[in-house]
């Protein structure tokens, strides 16, 4: 069979179109005047397959530098009768509506294969994307001025089939076909057999039919719309570990999960976003309570095993037990996670050794243990040294510190405690995959979908750390710079990423991981969508976030800094500026201590730290067991003293340099002339928003297309914070969505975001899990509490004190009916609205402190889910808020 391919694009001086088969051919194509190229390819006989799956890219210089939207395949199944397919197709951009395509939309990748059902001496294949048809028994049709399509009549229009994601199909015999051709789809109802509307746009026509008999003409890059209205959905975010049932054993569960699906149905919303769920167990103590610091990008926590779901223990007294345990534990306000997974974690070991011959029998286990061997073997092996040994951080480990596959794989088969103990995870973690992938199906039967979140980070202590150390710079600390909610950073602790290592097998690492997830979910947050375009690097010795620099970026050499006129001091501008009257100001009456037990003095009024103090790594570790206040003070306040330098020196080139972030409210500024101070502000400006706006859309546009064509899944992102320029235009281009907080605008002079102005591709919500609830919110600024009351809610007079119910209320609607896509509230602002349900104390729904890397994430429900859906008049209100929006499932 021969294949011709036919397509117009415009390239540049120097670029060629290739073609790609799914069997890894790369075929290049010919053009004799740059916009018009074509290319025949005659197919190996042997040719096993019964399609063939192909993409356009542009090549220079024996390097892709641009492949079009893979939304889509291009995949048509082989026909035996036709000697020739003569593809002519258009490059394929991401269509604006490219969201329309994800698994939040479509639940089949392909439902059909296209070509095979009928043969023509030579025929015409018409395949058209449609992203939206109305609800219902709708299908695409087609009328035209041919027989074959009803002449116009439209009782004669002939309908089409569908053959993947919102792709219809007709197969045409073009011997029967006049020229011109000329045709237009519609869409039928086919309940009741009569015409819904024609598309939008005018008639298609077509000059040219397949020439030579056992030709097939394939058409298949046109996309059709119809005048719908804007599809919007709302929805409620909740960690798992924050549900709350009846039947619960203290954490919400997996099991939970699918009740909480009942409650979106029932009031109408159409998406449940979740945080991580994967595991985070290090110490087996509530320090592992923070679901952004996990021990796998694949394994999931143990603690959200429903242990209803399994056999009951055949041991009554010891069932007893545990249930007694269940309910005290289900009793309690919050998550008692140190409790909780002791609890489970000895039930689950029991039914263990009660069950584990029928369960590891099974054909299911075996199935999943086979295809998830790559990860599981690292992560059991890995927990069963983490508890052998007593930590996480496996370099101290005094056997198997460097992951060795071989070596892990014959003490398996040798060591029975090993073997024993490995076998448990994989029990454990197929219990989990069995479980979330019941509920997410349940979601998906119900019309809900389930959103995952995708940390930016991985822990230093974890299994990708120990198995893969390649992918990973173990000298950095990933964090955020300063922010509203942090002055002085964050500092997450993560490694960060070798981006160019990653690049070199084409982002397999991030593609294997995102698929992993893609069985369970069909919308994920990025978490921290900005560390793709660059990454806030914190130096290893570092505490605090404020010596951070972007990764990758573009320092600054000294003859650059001082062509902003700033004259380079290196000593001056590089150690930290210490003098007595920023000891005095710091550390008053300590200030004498300060100078004799970390100072020594450098000049007649400056000092420096001594070596073993100069980091404040080090003075963390001298203040380690000292925790009465006076010691706080002087550790903070060494902190601040190191912090207080002008410039930071490239992680990798020393020569060059990083202003210092925020420093300007330092004495390390003040200490400059005006005219220093007002060189410094320019070059300031010119380095954080300027400078690298083409290099960092460089290299999120690098990785991003790659990743977020690697699934179906609807993409969102968490584009808050420090926000360089290119960002909104390379989500544009990539069609992510943006999140958008009201408290939180991204407009200058802006004080509060409006949901009507907002971008249609977009997530807005009152709060996230890193910020106080509304109601908490409320309470925190009087001043900002009655600026917002005027100016968003047209109040009149003084603020009150409490945010009342229908104060609540009013923002609810006000975010329903703005202009995002989604809306989705988290549970505790969608609770507000009813007085009488919410939780009295507004204090309590808060689910992390951004700014205390100790916080204990324990939030719970304050009710169950069974007591939530009985309260029928929140119901009724949350149901009447989201269909008067237009967003009602």
């Amino acid at each position: 069979m021969e294949l011709s391919f036919q397509i117009h694009y415009r390239t540049n001086w120097g670029e060629e179109v290739r073609v790609t088969l799914s069997d890894g051919q790369l075929f290049p194509l010919r053009s004799y005047d740059g916009y018009t190229w074509q290319g025949d390819l005659m197919l190996d006989p042997k040719h096993s397959s019964q399609e063939i799956v192909y993409r356009y890219l542009i090549y220079r210089d024996g390097f892709c530098v641009r492949k079009e939207w893979d939304g889509v395949k291009r995949r048509l199944a082989l026909n035996p009768a036709y000697h020739r397919l003569i593809l002519a197709d258009a490059w394929r951009d991401r269509p604006a509506d490219s969201f329309c395509y994800s698994a939040a939309f479509t639940k089949t990748e392909v439902a059909y294969l296209t070509g095979t059902e009928a043969t023509y001496e030579r025929a015409i294949l018409l395949k058209v994307r449609c992203p939206r048809l109305r609800k219902g028994n709708w299908r695409l049709a087609v009328s035209g001025n041919q027989a074959q399509v009803g002449h116009w009549d439209i009782q004669q229009a002939k309908l089409m089939q569908p053959c993947g994601p919102n792709e219809w199909y007709i197969l045409l015999d073009a011997a029967r076909i006049t020229l011109p051709f000329e045709y237009k789809f519609l869409a039928w109802n086919v309940r009741e057999n009569k015409l819904g509307e024609w598309i939008e746009g005018n008639n298609r026509r077509l000059d040219a039919l397949p020439p030579q008999t056992g030709d097939l003409l394939v058409l298949a890059d046109d996309e059709v719309h119809f005048p719908l209205p804007l599809w919007k959905a709302a929805g409620v975010a909740i960690p798992v570990f924050s549900l709350r049932s009846e039947s619960s054993w203290g954490v919400g569960d997996f099991g939970d999960l699918k009740k909480m699906v009942d409650w979106a149905v029932l009031t109408g919303q159409r998406i449940i976003q979740i945080l991580p769920i994967n595991d985070t167990t290090m110490t087996h103590t509530w320090m592992d309570s923070y679901p952004y610091n996990s021990i796998s990008i694949y394994a999931f926590h143990p603690m959200y095993i429903d242990l209803n779901q399994l056999p009951r223990l055949q041991n009554a007294e010891l069932q007893a037990h545990f249930e007694w345990e269940r309910m005290r534990l289900n009793a309690l306000p919050a998550v008692d996670y140190e409790a909780v997974n002791r609890l489970k974690l000895d039930y689950l070991q029991a039914l263990f050794e009660q069950d584990r011959d029928e369960t590891q029998a099974s054909k299911e286990f075996q199935q999943f243990t086979e295809e998830n061997e790559d990860w599981l073997m690292p992560y059991a092996a890995f927990c069963y040294l983490r508890d052998l040994y007593g930590t996480a951080d496996f370099r101290t480990w005094p056997e198997l510190s460097v992951y060795d596959r071989d070596i892990v794989r014959a003490k398996r088969d040798e060591d029975e405690t090993f073997c024993h103990a490995m076998n448990f995870h994989y029990f454990l973690q197929y219990i989990l995959h069995v479980q979330l992938l019941s509920a997410s199906n349940y979601a998906r039967q119900r019309g809900v979908l389930l959103k995952g979140d995708i940390p930016i980070g991985i822990s230093r202590n974890s299994v990708e750390a120990w198995s893969e150390p390649n992918y990973f710079n173990m000298n950095g600390q990933a964090g955020a710079p300063p922010d509203p909610f942090s002055a002085k950073g964050q500092n997450w602790g993560f490694p960060t990423y070798r981006w160019d290592v990653m690049q070199q097998d084409g982002y397999r690492w991030w593609k294997r991981r995102l698929r992993k997830m893609a069985e369970y979910f069909d919308a994920y947050r990025i978490d921290h969508l900005l560390g793709f375009f660059r990454i806030w690097e914190i130096p290893s010795h570092s505490v605090e976030g404020l010596l951070g620099q972007f990764v990758p970026s573009l320092p600054l050499s000294p003859k650059e800094i001082e062509g902003f006129g700033l004259p380079f001091r290196k000593e001056a501008f590089t150690k930290p500026y210490i003098t007595d009257e920023i000891l005095k100001h710091t550390f008053g009456k300590l200030a004498d201590e300060v100078k004799r037990t970390f100072l020594c003095q450098v000049s007649h009024r400056e000092y420096a730290l001594l070596p073993q103090f100069n980091t404040q790594r080090k003075v963390e570790s001298y203040f380690q067991e000292k925790k009465d206040a006076e010691s706080r003070v002087l550790r903070e306040g060494l902190f601040s003293l190191i912090n207080n330098v002008l410039f930071i020196a490239d992680a990798k080139f020393p020569d060059l340099y990083h202003p210092r972030i925020a420093i300007q409210s330092d004495s390390a500024y003040k200490r400059l002339s005006p005219a220093e101070q007002q060189a410094f502000d320019t070059l300031y400006t010119n380095y954080y928003y300027h400078r690298h706006e083409d290099f960092w859309r460089n290299e999120a546009m690098r990785k991003l297309p790659e990743l977020i064509d690697s699934t179906r899944m609807l993409v969102c992102g968490e584009d808050l914070g420090m926000i360089p320029n290119c960002v909104p235009g390379v989500m544009e281009e990539l069609r992510i969505l943006s999140l958008e907080i009201q408290r939180m605008p991204k407009h200058l002079g802006e004080t509060f975001g409006n949901p009507q102005t907002y971008p249609y591709r977009s997530v807005c919500s009152i709060s996230t899990h890193d910020m106080s609830t509304f109601r908490g919110w409320w309470k925190e600024n009087k001043e900002q509490t009655h600026r917002y009351y005027e100016q968003m809610l047209g109040g009149w007079g003084e603020a009150p004190e409490e945010a009342p119910g229908w104060l609540c209320d009013s923002v609810v609607q006000q975010h329903l009916m703005g202009n995002s896509m989604l809306c989705i509230l988290s549970w505790q602002d969608w609770m507000s609205i009813d007085e009488e349900v919410r939780n009295p104390d507004a204090d309590a729904e808060r689910i992390n402190v951004p700014s205390n890397p100790r916080h204990y994430w324990r939030y719970r429900m304050h009710m169950t889910i069974e007591q939530l859906l009985r309260c029928n008049r929140l119901n009724n209100r949350i149901r009447d808020l989201i269909r008067q929006s237009g967003r009602e499932a």
